[in-house]
């Protein structure tokens, strides 16, 4: 019945003239053939669309039997595989290529990635086929098709290890291979007009003029369909280094986009610069924010710097600090972000561009400079409440790398900046134990300088030697950062530095330490080991009156209540606060001890400076 069908619509189409045919002409064929596919007729149809006579049909109505002819390749165990592969490649040759696009894009839209990989392997080199058909008038319908198939891949899971992308489990690595080898033919046409010396102008009303303004919608297109991939998907894999991963389609393709943005007459150098080097207005082409997308050029960063994609491109002339400075803004970008991938690749970039810097080279005007400040505050939020501890440690590591790149006066500015605005008692101790560190070191012979000595380090000392919240603040919270580090800094201040030289100005401002600090450190402690001792006893006592049940028990400490656990782990969790506080205490006693014995030593005589 379908067979018949199609043989009498192409019988009365074959004597009308072209485009001419009937809605409900298009309607029959559809129907008709698209039957005849899926009923397995696909030889009488073969016969059919080959005949001579029937080419003006089949040239305006055959795209519309895409659909049956694709689900038969895709599914390859069809018996009329041959005669369907058949139909589908004169399709290709005999239809036209507009409608042609619209029918295989649309057959491109799934939602099960193994669908998706399956049809852009099957329908990527139709496409390419079909879009050069277009000849100069094709740059639009490739952007178009780009923007489908990069849609689609962004469906695809992203490989998580190294296992993952040699396997090629999601099918990611072959579908940017079979990507790489669709957009191949454009980027040369790309890079020919390129060399060929045709810069892009703005166009002019004339046949020249014409063709200028093709290469440029070409290369407008070539250059957004790079940026869009470095975003997505190239920002969210992990690129494995040669040495672990030998062969890397993930790798190939990123090292194909970047070759791409050669073609199209992109210098790496001046898109890697862009946050420094001011581009060159180009009239008619992209606004700047989306002709530069931020994120596509911290990954295009991210893959030069650290993984040295296309290095033989990229010129050697910049210095390190240059390339910090530019870098910094990619890397703000990164680390903002929450996502693991981001948030390493910031890391990486971060670290690679820090260790070409020479030790205590940075000069403390960097810190006027925005990145450098946020950046320091994007790691602390890394290094605190990121849930991957190695991405925490990674943290740790860079943000110490960077310190030690500051000279003398940026550090001081640096820690400055970090006690007022870190607000967390772990990075402040952390940076309290690199002002001791740098303390330290101006100290030793032929090293001082008038950061870490004297009437510079004093306003340095007095944010050091402070509590939050006076008395009332949380110890618990503070103990293994803030409180003890600045303790210890004390305690190395009062022995290292000599009464008599008072090189640090330690002991003019200990007065001040004492009301300000240890008085009030005092006075905590005594307070929360009283109130510790009264829930320690509380929780001893329930404990006997539930000593027949495995009960649960619930403590508040400070208003607040901690996690719920047996008696006995609470007992525990009691004493080890006490512990601490005990620990606090002895390091105060400590250091009264020492200002005692060398104010009796060296300044005899005189006021204690220290009060009891």
């Amino acid at each position: 019945m379908a067979l018949e069908q199609l043989s009498d619509v192409v019988q009365r189409c074959q004597a009308l003239p072209d485009d001419s045919y009937s809605s409900e002409d298009h309607d029959v064929f559809t129907i008709a053939g698209r039957s005849c596919i899926e009923e397995g007729h696909a030889p009488q149809v073969l016969s059919i669309v080959l005949d001579e006579k029937n080419q003006n049909v089949v040239g305006s109505m055959g795209w519309s039997l895409l659909p049956p002819l694709v689900q038969v390749l895709l599914r390859k165990d069809d018996k009329h595989l041959p005669q369907c592969l058949a139909i589908f490649n004169h399709l290709l040759e005999a239809c036209r290529p507009k409608e042609l696009l619209i029918g295989l894009l649309e057959l491109l839209e799934h939602d099960d990635a193994d669908r998706i990989a399956e049809s852009l392997h099957l329908l990527l080199t139709p496409l390419q086929k079909v879009l050069l058909r277009l000849g100069g008038r094709k740059a639009s319908s490739l952007g178009m098709t780009l923007s489908s198939v990069l849609d689609q891949l962004a469906k695809l899971p992203v490989p998580d290890t190294k296992e993952q992308e040699e396997d090629d489990v999601f099918s990611l690595g072959r579908c940017c291979a079979d990507l790489a080898r669709f957009v191949g033919p454009f980027a040369e046409e790309a890079r020919l007009n390129q060399s060929s010396g045709n810069q892009p102008r703005k166009s002019h009303k004339t046949a020249g003029g014409q063709e200028e303004g093709a290469e440029d919608e070409l290369r407008t297109e070539l250059l957004k369909f790079c940026m869009k991939t470095l975003s997505q998907p190239l920002l969210d894999v992990q690129i494995w280094h040669p040495d672990t991963l030998p062969v890397s389609p993930l790798r190939t393709f990123a090292a194909e986009i970047l070759d791409i943005l050669g073609a199209v007459g992109e210098s790496l150098s001046g898109l890697v610069f862009h946050p420094l080097l001011k581009k060159k207005e180009v009239p008619g082409f992209l606004e700047e924010e989306v002709r530069y997308p931020k994120n596509s050029l911290a990954c295009l960063a991210h893959l030069v710097f650290v993984h040295h994609l296309a290095a033989d491109t990229f010129p050697s002339v910049f210095s390190p600090i240059f390339c910090l400075r530019s870098n910094m803004e990619h890397i703000s970008i990164l680390l903002s972000r929450t996502e693991t991938s981001r948030l390493q690749k910031g890391l990486e970039l971060y670290e690679k561009s820090l260790v070409r810097v020479e030790d205590g080279s940075l000069p403390a005007d960097l810190l006027e400079i925005r990145t450098f400040l946020t950046v320091p505050q994007s790691l602390v939020k890394v290094m605190t409440i990121c849930p991957k501890h190695d991405l925490r440690t990674k943290g740790l590591k860079v943000f110490q790398l960077s310190i030690d790149k500051f000279n003398t006066e940026a550090k001081y500015r640096f820690f400055q900046y970090m006690l007022r605005t870190s607000n967390h008692s772990g990075v402040e101790g952390y940076i309290i134990k690199n002002i001791k560190n740098q303390i330290d070191a101006a100290l030793q012979p032929g090293n001082g300088n008038i950061w870490f000595e004297g009437l510079h380090l004093l306003p340095l000392l007095r944010k050091v030697f402070s509590l939050p919240d006076g008395p009332e603040t949380d110890l618990l919270q503070y103990l293994d950062s803030r409180v003890m580090e600045s303790l210890n800094l004390l305690r190395y201040l009062v022995i290292r530095d000599k009464v008599t030289e008072n090189q640090t100005g330690i002991w003019t401002e200990l007065y001040k330490i004492e009301d300000k600090f240890l008085k009030p450190l005092r006075v905590g402690v005594n307070m929360s080991r009283a109130h510790y001792e009264r829930e320690l006893q509380d929780t001893r006592e329930k404990k006997k009156k539930n000593a027949k049940e495995e009960s649960v028990l619930s403590v508040s400490v400070g208003g607040e209540k901690l996690p719920k656990m047996t008696s006995e782990s609470q007992i525990q969790a009691l004493h080890s606060a006490l512990h601490t506080f005990d620990m606090i205490e002895s390091v105060l006693v400590r250091i009264e001890e020492l200002v005692e014995v060398k104010d009796g030593l060296e300044t005899a005589g005189e006021p204690q400076l220290l009060r009891a």
